[in-house]
């Protein structure tokens, strides 16, 4: 989305037919109130570091295991979205295999680590389709197919966060989103890759579920909206 403008620049498979729309005019226009733009991971983040797992924090790479995978980048205590509002994107990178992801590039963090790309490098391996929650059930009755789908997530997930410390310094990552339900089972996987394949500055990177769930989303659009509407009124 283009915060700037009020508009979504870019949709993808799982949110159709929206590109191009003027998303806060017509909210003004039906509602009568200032409206503001942003995604999700966006206000996800928002809602950590105002009320959250990272509250108070200045340096984070938000992080959200769903339908896809979402990420934001918070840096000296703001929002950092980039020129193009594709900052922090960590969930559309190449890198991690040659799988075709649903955005249309390949080998992107999403292939591994989504909640329908685990379901489906399940099935790949046994030809049985379930769900990353019972994927997660299977690994821990002990499925070895389920723990090495589980595995591979986990290691990409600690990859992204090496590459972005390495690029921007962050001091903390905040996972969430359907996935992270699972997170005694990937906690583990995330930190013993990240015990392997540490940051370049040698200093570790502190991992932390989500501790809003759902409300991250609203409680972070609030604290953006709140924001926008002080800095309008000079308060």
């Amino acid at each position: 989305v283009d915060s700037a403008t009020g508009r979504i620049l870019v949709a993808s498979d799982s949110f159709t037919g929206w590109a191009g729309f003027a998303v806060t005019d017509a909210v003004e226009e039906a509602l009568g109130v200032p409206a503001f733009l942003d995604n999700d991971v966006n206000a996800f983040l928002y809602g950590e570091v105002s009320g959250g797992a990272v509250r108070g924090e200045s340096d984070v790479l938000g992080m959200t295991l769903g339908t896809g995978v979402g990420g934001a980048l918070w840096t000296g205590g703001a929002l950092f979205a980039g020129p193009h509002g594709a900052a922090g994107e960590i969930g559309h990178i190449p890198g991690f295999g040659d799988l075709l992801c649903s955005c249309g590039g390949r080998g992107h963090l999403e292939t591994l680590a989504s909640g329908r790309s685990i379901g489906a490098r399940y099935a790949d391996r046994t030809g049985r389709r379930l769900t990353a929650r019972e994927v997660a059930q299977a690994a821990d009755r002990g499925d070895q197919d389920a723990l090495a789908v589980y595995d591979a997530a986990g290691a990409g997930i600690a990859q992204a966060i090496v590459m972005t410390a390495g690029v921007v310094d962050i001091t903390t990552v905040v996972v969430g989103g359907g996935v992270s339900r699972a997170w005694p089972l990937l906690e583990p996987l995330i930190l013993t890759s990240l015990a392997a394949d540490p940051p370049v500055s040698g200093h570790p990177v502190r991992l932390v579920r989500a501790a809003l769930a759902s409300d991250a989303v609203p409680v972070g659009a609030a604290a953006r909206a709140r924001q926008e509407l002080t800095a309008k009124v000079g308060v």
